[in-house]
């Protein structure tokens, strides 16, 4: 396998305390993701698979471990340094779009550039990032005037608007029906084939798992199985 690890993550613990009561999330937990992969997460509930999410995301730290994100070591950084590394590394696409309404697809879009203080053609990366994803005559419009699959296409322009490391990519079919869910999933996969971002789906389908190269299976905060996914070969 390609040795040109983005995502190196050994023995990452997790702690929450609430009360007296500490939970722990994650128990050791280690992961490699070469660039350019494409790697699901799965689990089931309490499996600690959403913090291992916020984690490699950078949206939060882990109480020990290591964490190393692009070449950039980030576990015991600071709130402002993680959020740095986020914006420029991270692209995330969430389940329920997170999108402005009261905002077009284009400024939704240019988010990530207006947070990293981007000026130079900003409409104009933003602008060919939502043709990448097929919205180029849906730029002036408000998510209330789109479907749901084209709201999840203008998330996934802001998620690529970076060019950033990874994407990670949080159950991003499950509020839409089989067919769209079905798009917004070949989309993804060739937005990886054509850019080579590593992409990292969280989710509990089988068959969205069996689209990408790799599964890793958390159970009880550990990796309980990290093996090439059944559609590894295709």
């Amino acid at each position: 396998m390609n040795q040109d690890w983005v995502v190196v993550a050994n023995d990452l613990v997790k702690t929450y305390k609430m009360g007296e009561m500490e939970v722990n999330a994650l128990r050791g937990a280690s992961v490699k993701i070469a660039r350019g992969e494409v790697v699901s997460i799965m689990g089931p509930s309490g499996s600690g698979k959403s913090t291992m999410m916020n984690i490699l995301g950078c949206l939060d730290r882990p109480t020990s471990g290591e964490y190393t994100l692009d070449g950039e070591v980030v576990a015991n950084m600071t709130d402002d340094q993680l959020a740095s590394v986020r914006n420029r590394k991270v692209g995330f696409v969430f389940q329920s779009f997170n999108l402005l309404s009261r905002q077009t697809a284009l400024f939704n879009v240019e988010l990530p550039l207006r947070y990293a203080g981007q000026v130079e053609n900003r409409r104009q990366r933003a602008a060919d990032a939502l043709k990448a994803v097929g919205l180029e005559d849906r730029m002036t419009h408000r998510p209330t005037e789109l479907s749901g699959g084209q709201q999840q296409r203008v998330a996934i322009a802001r998620a690529i608007v970076n060019e950033p490391a990874i994407i990670m990519a949080d159950e991003p079919t499950g509020n839409l029906d089989s067919k769209v869910g079905k798009e917004i999933m070949n989309l993804l996969l060739d937005l990886n084939k054509q850019r080579g971002t590593t992409l990292i789906i969280v989710t509990h389908d089988p068959t969205i798992a069996a689209q990408t190269q790799r599964v890793i299976r958390l159970r009880d905060g550990v990796v309980e199985e990290d093996g090439l996914s059944k559609g590894a070969s295709q």
